[in-house]
């Protein structure tokens, strides 16, 4: 139920949000609004002022503004047949004044993925100190695709297929949206400039692509507690875990998982106390089955707290950065750098609401935020039946000099259609495969 009313408020409010950019645009340059309604049909509520009437569909999957004399074919004739324009038509309209009301939509879901993502920026956060810093390995997994193309700790990450890459979280969306290609990192190693071929790995749910590389950060002890397994091994507030019997240990949820799955069971720990690298011998009480040692653990972060203009600049940075994103993810489509499993429909985007419901509002609006994103470019690319087709439509035209037949629209409008058809199959198809139970019906993948 959380999934469901979760899913209905985030596309709610995200297509509420693009038609009323529509709606409010056609008022403004004087076209007559004749329907505009929230969800799809069945209506289950609708009341009329003037000559709108306003409506809310049963499906929340859409929504839409009717206009007057909005299609070629809706036309009155006089006696001789003549077309009857009437000045509150949508085609009756300058392209220009056309163009306000199909860019609108667009607009204001732009608008509202920034100020959302201001609003969640605002309220401050603890967010990882390496994603900003230069990417150094630190560790390479054992058995994965870096490990396997020669990638050591210390060799400093310069490009991505070509790409240059500055931080590690330019590294991660640059790998992310590569897997199962063949992807060249260009690596700066005892000052010398080499190149390694890897092939990512795509994570079962969405696809996202990773080559077993980590940073050079270690998770450190906050505050032990008095009298556990801990206090009696000799481990100390800020001491910085290296590694446990071997292995490096980057990220708190590693150590935690470590003492978890060995209680009673003796672990080395590798740790850097003062500066100074010490070894340690500790074994984690049992309790309720898992280990335990009674300690309280924390990665590398560090807080902000913006002011409200500084989270509107940071907002907007960052939006621009992800619609960078975006863009060389469609273009990686068509070149085909880029794996369609990546592609999301209706049904992970509603399992994604759920989830982020769940974890509070903040989860929910930054997903708001990056959905309003990607709905408002993805309607500004030019598809015949997107507002960017339309746009691109009446650019054609404009440059032509002339109105193109309805005959030619229809054909256009017809590619555009199956250009989108194709892709919600594509996307409902990866949605379905990421639910385990249909994956095993799935013997093909």
């Amino acid at each position: 139920m959380t999934t469901l009313l979760a899913f209905a408020f985030v596309l709610g409010v995200l297509v509420f949000v693009h038609e009323l950019g529509h709606f409010l645009a056609a008022k403004r340059v004087g076209i007559r609004v004749l329907k505009f309604q929230l969800g799809f049909n069945p209506t289950i509520a609708s009341f009329r002022r003037g000559d709108t009437e306003y409506s809310i569909g049963a499906l929340p999957l859409g929504g839409y503004v009717k206009m007057a004399g909005e299609q070629p074919e809706e036309v009155e004739r006089d006696a001789n047949g003549e077309i009857i324009r009437r000045p509150d038509e949508f085609l009756s309209k300058s392209k220009w004044e056309r163009f306000q009301v199909l860019i609108m939509g667009p607009v204001m879901n732009l608008i509202t993925a920034v100020l959302l993502l201001a609003l969640v920026l605002f309220q401050g956060a603890d967010v990882p100190t390496y994603e900003d810093q230069v990417p150094i390995v630190g560790a390479v997994a054992s058995g994965s695709p870096a490990a396997s193309s020669d990638i050591k700790p210390g060799d400093r990450i310069l490009s991505v297929a070509e790409h240059p890459v500055d931080t590690w979280n330019q590294f991660a969306m640059a790998i992310g949206t590569r897997p199962d290609r063949d992807v060249r990192i260009g690596l700066l190693r005892d000052g010398h400039e080499i190149s390694r071929t890897v092939n990512p790995v795509p994570d079962k749910r969405f696809g996202i692509g990773d080559i077993g590389v980590m940073p050079d950060v270690h998770p450190h002890l906050v505050a032990i507690t008095s009298g556990e397994a801990a206090e009696r091994a000799g481990l100390k507030a800020g001491d910085v875990v290296l590694a446990i019997d071997g292995q490096p240990i980057i990220f708190s949820f590693q150590l935690r998982d470590a003492i978890a799955k060995h209680p009673e069971q003796p672990l080395h720990m590798t740790l850097l106390r003062g500066g100074v690298q010490q070894q340690l011998d500790v074994t984690p009480a049992r309790s309720g089955g898992i280990g335990r040692l009674g300690v309280s653990i924390s990665d590398d972060v560090k807080s902000y707290k913006p002011g409200a203009f500084e989270a509107l600049g940071m907002s907007v940075s960052r939006n621009v950065e992800g619609a960078g994103l975006i863009f060389q993810t469609l273009w990686g489509l068509f070149t085909r750098e880029t794996s369609p499993k990546q592609l999301m429909g209706p049904v992970a985007i509603a399992q994604l609401s759920g989830e982020s419901a769940e974890l509070g509002w903040i989860a929910l609006v930054t997903l708001m935020a990056s959905l309003s994103l990607n709905l408002g470019l993805l309607n500004l690319m030019p598809i015949p039946i997107l507002d960017g087709g339309h746009i691109f439509i009446m650019a054609l035209e404009g440059l032509a000099r002339r109105d193109f037949s309805i005959r030619v629209k229809e054909k256009m409008l017809l590619a555009g259609f199956v250009l989108i058809l194709m892709l919600m199959v594509t996307v409902i198809y990866n949605d379905l495969t990421r639910i385990s139970w249909i994956e095993r019906l799935m013997p093909w993948r």
